[in-house]
């Protein structure tokens, strides 16, 4: 069982910016090594450098899509060539897209099916067994506020969230006393570059937050292994417990309000 994360070995995909970023920063000041994982080779490397330099800790990096098959084949090799037991998988990595689902387009639909659901389902396959085998290891995998409801205008991406959120609560159970912690973080909004890139305006980040702020809260929570799913911010806690209570239709309607152009 974990209690510390001082030499591990950390997987952490979408490293190069946002929350991916943020949880590389804090395991490294954790004293976990880590193996960075995002399309942008030169942010990579800088960001290696940086937590090297800082925290004295091995940070390898490896250039790869995840929404292509060969590059996540190109991960598994790479931790077989370099002998590198990874204690905890971070699956960070996702992309969101604004606008009514006749709006997307099918590489849109496609890129957020492969990346937000296929290639963490793909990683988690991978990683799993051997930390099931060794009875220490974990899998963070982060999710989205948007997966616990339906979400108008962010149609696909709030049904892959929730497929996250459900894919990890039914691990967790499956691997309670192996030694194995499995925890799905739920942020709301915070302030990286998803929501811009997502194509959503800034007058519908509401309750932003910065990601180190979130990435703290998720080593935390995760250290404690007392529960699946983490819902980070006092109002978006609100919110979740709310809809509980509320008839589904209701909070799609209040999220196509808040969404609609």
């Amino acid at each position: 069982m974990i209690r510390s994360f001082k030499g591990l070995n950390v997987l952490v995909t979408g490293a190069s910016s946002g929350i991916g970023e943020a949880m590389a920063d804090e395991f490294a000041g954790r004293g976990a090594n880590l193996v960075l994982v995002s399309r942008d080779l030169a942010k990579l490397r800088q960001k290696a450098e940086d937590l090297k330099t800082r925290y004295n800790v091995q940070a390898r990096v490896i250039a790869a899509d995840l929404t292509r098959e060969d590059d996540r084949e190109k991960i598994f090799g790479f931790v077989r060539r370099e002998n590198v037991l990874i204690d905890i998988l971070v699956n960070n990595a996702g992309v969101g897209h604004y606008g009514t689902f006749e709006e997307h387009s099918p590489g849109d639909i496609e890129t957020m099916l492969k990346l937000n659901v296929e290639a963490l389902v793909a990683l988690t396959r991978f990683f799993l067994p051997g930390m099931q085998a060794r009875k220490r290891g974990g899998i963070l995998n982060v999710a989205s506020i948007a997966g616990f409801q339906a979400v108008p205008y962010l149609p696909v991406y709030a049904a892959t969230k929730a497929f996250v959120i459900n894919f990890t609560e039914a691990l967790w159970m499956e691997n309670l006393g192996k030694g194995v912690r499995v925890f799905c973080l739920c942020p709301g909004n915070t302030m990286t570059r998803f929501h811009p890139t997502a194509g959503i305006g800034k007058d519908k980040m509401f309750f932003s937050v910065p990601a180190p702020k979130v990435a703290r809260f998720a080593l935390k929570i995760f250290l404690k292994g007392r529960r699946p799913v983490g819902i980070f911010g006092f109002w978006n806690k609100v919110i979740i417990y709310a809809e509980r209570l509320s008839p589904r239709f209701f909070l799609a309607f209040l999220t196509r309000l808040i969404y609609k152009s």
